[in-house]
C-alpha cells in the first residue's frame, strides 16, 4: 500500500559543515547527534507504507596541520542517498537506493573502498561521482533488540571516541555494510557489528578486509538524571587476509584497538547552560599478527570535557600515549607519521580545544559549524631513519 505524505515525501538532510584548523573533540557532542547520527527506531504506525526519502550531507572542511605527522587538506563536497523505504510489517523496514559521494572540482573517482581520501588509480575509475548501491533490511525482535543486514547504522551511531574513530569519516567513508546487533535497555546500550570493508573473488589481487566492532555503555542511572554516570566500553578489530589468496608470511594482519572508562554529565537545564560533560578512557592497541606497524602494542589515556550552551558547545581534550597506533583515528594520535617514511614518535601528549554551533530547523533539517585547534604537542620525542627536509 502506498501512502503519500506531503510533509515527509521528500526528506532532505541539509547540513553545512565548516571548520578552520579543525579537530573535532567529541563524538558524543550535540553537533554529532544532530548532523551525523541516524534514528534506527521503527515506527509501527507506518506498516504498509512505501516512501521515497533522500538523505544528504553537504560539507566544506579545511584541515590545516603544521606538523610532521599529517599533511593538511580540504574536503569540499557532499554525499546523497536517494532511496525507497518500505514497511511490510510493524517491526520490519526495507531500504533500497544508491549512495553517491561527490567532491567539488573532481570528475573522476578511483574504484576502491573509500575510508578517507582514496588513492588515485588511473586504470580503474568512475566518472561523475563515487557511486554505490544501498540496501538495508532491519527487524526489531523486541522493544530492545534490533538486527540489521546490509548497510549498517555506522559512523557516529557507534559513538566511538575520536582517537579511535575520527568524525571526519562521516563525510568521506563508504556506508558500512555487513551485520549489526543493537540492544537498547535502561541499564545497557550495546552496538555490535561486522563491517565487510573489502570483498575478494577467486585469484583476486587485493586482500579481504573486515572490521568487527563493539560499543557499549553501562548506565548507572537515566541519561536525563541531574548527575548521569555511565561506563563506556569500546573495541575494534580489523583483519586483512583471504584464504583464497596466496599471501606471503607477514601480509595477513589482525589489528586491535580498545577503550574503557567512565563519564559524567551534569544536566543543569538552565536557560543558557544546558549540561557539562566529563569523560576519560584508558585505550589500548595490539598487533596480533602481521607487521604493518613498527610496534606491536601500546597504551593511551584520553580525557575530554564539554560545556553545552543552548546551540553552542565549548570543548577540550587531552591525549597521552605510548607506542599507540589507531585504526581509524587521525595519524597524530599514533606513533608513526603518514608524511615521512621511518618517522616515529613513541610518546605523545596532545591538547585540543574547539567550539561548535549546531541548530535543527525541523525534523531532519540541521546546520552546523565547527572550529578547533590543530593538535598542540605538550612534549614529543621524534625518531627518524633519515633526515627531514
Amino acid at each position: 500500500m502506498y501512502r503519500y505524505d506531503r510533509n515527509r515525501f521528500f526528506r532532505l538532510f541539509t547540513i553545512l559543515f565548516f571548520s578552520w584548523i579543525e579537530v573535532t573533540i567529541s563524538i558524543y557532542g550535540q553537533m554529532s547527534e544532530r548532523l551525523y547520527q541516524s534514528d534506527f527506531r521503527i515506527d509501527p504506525d507506518r506498516k504498509g507504507e512505501l516512501r521515497l526519502e533522500t538523505d544528504n550531507l553537504s560539507f566544506f572542511k579545511n584541515n590545516e596541520f603544521s606538523n610532521y605527522f599529517m599533511k593538511g587538506y580540504t574536503l569540499p563536497g557532499f554525499w546523497i542517498q536517494p532511496k525507497f523505504v518500505y514497511y511490510p510489517l510493524e517491526n520490519v523496514k526495507l531500504e533500497a537506493g544508491i549512495h553517491a559521494l561527490c567532491y567539488w572540482g573532481a570528475d573522476a573517482y578511483p574504484n576502491s573502498a573509500y575510508q578517507d581520501i582514496a588513492k588515485w588509480k588511473s586504470d580503474r575509475y568512475q566518472l561523475g561521482c563515487h557511486l554505490l548501491p544501498y540496501f538495508r533490511a532491519q527487524m526489531n525482535f523486541s522493544d530492545n533488540v534490533t538486527i540489521v543486514l546490509g548497510n549498517l547504522y555506522g559512523g557516529a551511531n557507534h559513538r566511538i571516541i575520536e582517537p579511535l574513530y575520527v568524525p571526519e569519516l562521516n563525510l568521506t567513508a563508504d556506508p558500512e555494510t555487513g551485520l549489526q546487533l543493537i540492544w537498547q535497555a535502561p541499564a545497557v546500550q550495546l552496538d555490535a557489528w561486522v563491517n565487510w570493508d573489502s570483498f575478494i573473488f577467486y585469484r583476486d589481487y587485493h586482500q579481504e578486509v573486515f572490521t568487527v566492532g563493539l560499543s557499549s555503555r553501562l548506565q548507572v542511572n537515566r541519561p536525563e538524571s541531574s548527575i548521569h554516570v555511565y561506563f563506556p566500553i569500546q573495541g575494534l578489530i580489523q583483519h586483512r587476509g583471504g584464504e583464497m589468496l596466496e599471501i606471503e608470511s607477514g601480509l595477513a594482519q589482525t589489528l586491535l584497538n580498545g577503550a574503557a572508562g567512565v563519564g559524567f554529565v551534569w544536566n543543569a537545564n538552565r536557560k543558557v547552560l544546558k549540561n557539562i560533560e566529563l569523560e576519560s578512557e584508558i585505550a589500548g592497541y595490539y598487533q596480533h599478527s602481521g607487521s604493518l606497524w613498527h610496534v606491536d602494542n601500546g597504551t593511551a589515556f584520553y580525557a575530554r570535557t564539554a560545556i553545552q550552551l543552548t546551540d553552542f558547545r565549548i570543548k577540550t581534550s587531552f591525549w597521552k600515549s605510548k607506542d599507540f597506533m589507531s585504526l581509524f583515528g587521525y595519524t597524530f594520535y599514533g606513533a608513526a607519521s603518514s608524511c615521512y617514511e621511518n618517522l616515529t614518535c613513541p610518546s605523545h601528549r596532545l591538547i585540543h580545544w574547539g567550539a561548535e554551533y549546531s541548530h535543527t530547523f525541523g525534523k531532519g533539517y540541521s546546520i552546523g559549524f565547527n572550529v578547533g585547534s590543530a593538535p598542540c604537542q605538550l612534549n614529543i620525542a621524534i625518531h627518524s631513519g633519515k633526515d627531514i627536509q
